[in-house]
């Protein structure tokens, strides 16, 4: 369960026990748990268990692997960033491609892309010098994904 998750739980669950200790001096906020599900689902895969693992073509050939996702400001996944073409970390290059062009098939990853197309696309930079996107962790505050 992610922290998220478990926090709104937690406040839910105090939210409900303290309601009636203060039903008569004042009213506690309603809180809504956003739960869809109590456990991951066949058409769900966990994004520690992707980054890292190895992408294959339609022809079951090994094109890349998943370097990391991008996330955009409503927490949905806006592209897969994949290295391709490298060699013990060395003469690839990082593409995007858009989660929805990724398959799971048997318990892997497959995009229907042959290696030569991907080498052929833009390079992805994971940092932005111009802005320093991507090149810190989150700031301890400010806004929130998916609000």
């Amino acid at each position: 369960m992610s922290k998220t998750t478990t926090a709104a739980a937690l406040a839910a669950v105090i939210a409900m026990a303290t309601t009636g200790a203060y039903a008569q001096t004042h009213t506690v906020p309603e809180t809504r748990v956003a739960l869809t599900s109590q456990a991951i689902q066949p058409d769900e895969i966990r994004a520690s268990k992707m980054i890292g693992s190895s992408v294959y073509d339609v022809q079951n050939r090994n094109i890349g692997s998943v370097k990391d996702l991008v996330l955009n400001k409503n927490g949905m996944v806006d592209a897969v960033v994949l290295d391709v073409g490298s060699f013990l970390g060395m003469g690839g290059k990082y593409v995007a491609v858009p989660i929805g062009d990724i398959k799971t098939d048997n318990n892997r990853l497959t995009l229907d892309r042959s290696k030569e197309q991907l080498q052929q696309m833009a390079s992805y930079e994971l940092e932005n010098p111009n802005t320093g996107a991507g090149s810190t962790t989150s700031p301890p505050s400010g806004g929130r994904l998916g609000r």
